[in-house]
Order: C-alpha cells, then sequence, then structure tokens
C-alpha cells in the first residue's frame, strides 16, 4: 500500500468513526427525546385518568345527592297527600254528623259569625229544606240568651221560673233586636255549611271555606299525629 492509500485509507476510518459517534449520539439523543415524550405522555395519561376518575365520581356525587332529593320530595308528596285525605276525612265526618249534631253545630257557628243578630242564613237546597229552620231557631235562642239579663237561681229554678225565663229572654231579644237572624228564600251549591248575608257583607261559613282557612294552622298538627 502506497502513501496516498494509507492516507484515504486512514481518512476512511477516521470518518466512520467519526460517523459511528455521531451515529451513537444521535441515537442517544433520540433515546433521551423518546423516554421524555414518553414520560410526558404517562403523565398526561395519568392526569386524563385522574380527571376522569374525579368528574366519575362529583357526578356519581350528583347522581346520589339529586336520587336523595327526588326520594324527599317523594316522601314529602306522599305525606301531602296523607294530609290532604285527613281533611277530606274530616270535612266528610262534619257532613255525616247526626241531625241534632249538625243543627247544634251550624247554630254555634252562626253566632260566632253574626255582628249584628239580623242577617240572613244562606243554605244548600239539601239544607234549606231539612235544618235550616231548626238552624236559625237554635241561633236565635242562644243569641237571645246572651243578650238576656240573668235570673237568681233561686227563681229561675221553679217552673214559674223557667217559663219567666222563657219571656225575659224573648222581651230581651225584641228590645235588643240581636236574635233575629232569619233563613233567606235563596239557596246556593255548597257542601255543608252555610253563608250569612247582611246585604252587601257576607261571612262564608261553609265547610269548604272554614276547612281551608284552618287547614295553614292546622297541618302542622295534622302531620304530628299522623307521622309521629
Amino acid at each position: 500500500m502506497n502513501g496516498i492509500e494509507k492516507i484515504t485509507a486512514r481518512i476512511e476510518e477516521d470518518g466512520k468513526a467519526e460517523n459511528e459517534a455521531l451515529l451513537g449520539q444521535a441515537r442517544a439523543e433520540a433515546a433521551d427525546i423518546a423516554a421524555r415524550y414518553q414520560a410526558e405522555a404517562k403523565a398526561a395519561a395519568e392526569e386524563i385518568l385522574a380527571q376522569g376518575r374525579r368528574a366519575a365520581e362529583e357526578r356519581a356525587r350528583h347522581l346520589d345527592s339529586m336520587t336523595q332529593m327526588e326520594c324527599r320530595k317523594a316522601v314529602l308528596t306522599a305525606k301531602q297527600d296523607v294530609i290532604e285525605e285527613a281533611f277530606q276525612a274530616a270535612h266528610k265526618q262534619l257532613l255525616d254528623l247526626p241531625r241534632e249534631q249538625y243543627v247544634a253545630l251550624l247554630a254555634k257557628l252562626a253566632v260566632q259569625a253574626s255582628a249584628t243578630g239580623r242577617e240572613k242564613l244562606i243554605f244548600s237546597a239539601k239544607d234549606h229544606i231539612e235544618v235550616g229552620k231548626a238552624v236559625v231557631a237554635a241561633a236565635n235562642e242562644q243569641l237571645a240568651r246572651a243578650a238576656a239579663p240573668k235570673l237568681p237561681e233561686e227563681v229561675a229554678g221553679s217552673k214559674a221560673g223557667a217559663i219567666l225565663d222563657k219571656v225575659v229572654t224573648g222581651a230581651s231579644a225584641i228590645l235588643s233586636g240581636a236574635a233575629m237572624l232569619t233563613l233567606a228564600e235563596e239557596t246556593r251549591p255548597m257542601d255543608g255549611g252555610f253563608i250569612l248575608s247582611d246585604g252587601a257583607v257576607e261571612v262564608n261559613c261553609t265547610f269548604d271555606t272554614l276547612i281551608r282557612l284552618q287547614r295553614g294552622a292546622l297541618a302542622g298538627e295534622v302531620a304530628k299525629v299522623l307521622f309521629d
């Protein structure tokens, strides 16, 4: 091998060695880059999975909260239905009272609602016929007794005293004009109770209205009785 060939061979060897070195460096850098990106990809994948788990857990909590809320709403609705049934049952019991008790109840309501003692009582067509006159008479008797002076017991206890008591009661009612309720000729559709009319002023004493007005005050007590 002459000198030129030796030089050429040496250059080729040096170039090959340099290429090998560069290639090794490139491989090392590529491996480093690959490892770095692999780590980043793994971290990103873990973060995505963690976010997914958090989202799933939050969704599960939300669904659980909604389920509990729906359960509470269902229970509340059921309780309200039971309370409504209780008020309806009370309404029916009022309508089903024996005649004597029914008349006494309506007479008491009329006395409490009356402001002048000269109003008209308007009933349903059925009650107008069956109890209207009896209610008016009983209410007027209570109003008259409230307006009459109290007789001494030794007088009121005798037979003559009983007659005198009736006379005094009737006279007091006439003089005070406070026991002159009358039965209106007209009737109106209603389900128990009556309407107290004094010209343009009316007091609604129907069972529907009385129960509705008392419902807010009594619903809590009814719930305690039903659910405690």
